[in-house]
């Protein structure tokens, strides 16, 4: 096995929004130490959650700057820097890890997509720009392109490409990869509902959204589960589904925004195209987070 990452619960962390639309650098501070304050084992900075799609170019490097700047080795931040382009993926991971970035997220190619042979060739050549571990990104009801089997294998290969962050939400495709690449590849549940279903296959942890409004109790969930005591993790796992659910009701990360600015902590609202949740949903939010009393009852 080549050298892991982290174990436990990595947060994918939002990036806070002035109301002029700007990066809010005061408040990503504060939540980066609050993630540490509460035992998060990892950040992931300008993923999914972090809305890099909206981000320029600038503000991108930028955010993962300040992360790595202002979390200072306490724990790893990994860079996401996937692209449907290869060359501007390579690009944007050499300046990550100029930055300094502890690894990169690389999510697969989205909308042109490519074939398997052209994901085998995508990932090696950012792989080979870079001298930082590599944790792969398979989600496919997003990009509409699923990592093969056969292509974890031959990715495995590579000294860089280390660990597999699996959010296909499909558990038999997850058993299948720990029987190929498990003695090869970390694999992280990529969805918080299946922490404890992928490490009881021998997961390494969770790149987590509930993180972000319960970091300690998620960092326990994989606490749990990497000493063998499933029972417990179990229990909280089916504690916070509901409000798992919850903050996957509309397009991440729109609802754990919500969530997050119901909580007092000001990180804004998410940029265009991605507007505010419906009511309906909201209430059903607002219901959940006041049952685990992290909102008062009005």
């Amino acid at each position: 096995m080549k050298n892991t990452i982290f174990t436990g619960a990595g947060v994918a962390i939002v990036t806070p929004f002035n109301l002029d639309g700007t990066v809010n650098y005061e408040e990503f501070a504060m939540n980066l130490d609050y993630q540490i304050d509460n035992g998060t084992d990892a950040i992931i900075v300008c993923g999914t959650t972090g809305e890099s799609a909206t981000l320029s170019d600038e503000e991108h490097v930028e955010c993962i700057r300040f992360a790595v700047e202002h979390v200072n080795k306490r724990i790893p931040v990994i860079a996401g820097t996937g692209s449907n382009d290869t060359d501007y993926a390579v690009q944007l991971s050499q300046e990550a890890e100029k930055c300094g970035a502890d690894g990169l997220l690389l999510v697969t190619p989205y909308y042109n997509k490519t074939s398997q042979a052209g994901l085998v060739a995508h990932f090696t050549m950012i792989a080979n720009s870079v001298n930082i571990p590599i944790i792969l990104y398979n989600v496919p009801s997003r990009t509409g392109m699923n990592i093969a089997i056969d292509t974890y294998t031959q990715l495995a290969g590579h000294k860089n490409i280390v660990a597999v962050k699996e959010a296909s939400g499909n558990i038999s495709y997850v058993a299948k990869l720990f029987e190929r690449c498990g003695d090869q590849l970390d694999i992280y549940s990529g969805n918080d509902d299946m922490i404890v279903p992928v490490m009881s296959l021998g997961g390494a942890g969770v790149i987590s959204v509930l993180s972000n409004i319960l970091p300690r109790e998620t960092h326990e969930i994989t606490q749990f589960c990497l000493k063998g005591n499933f029972k417990s993790a179990t229990a909280l796992q089916l504690k916070y589904l509901e409000l798992i659910n919850a903050l996957f009701s509309e397009v991440n990360p729109i609802p754990i925004k919500e969530a997050m600015n119901l909580m007092g902590m000001n990180v804004g609202s998410c940029r265009m195209p991605l507007v505010r949740m419906s009511s309906e949903n909201l209430t059903t939010l607002v219901a959940c987070l006041q049952k685990h009393k992290l909102i008062p009852e009005l």
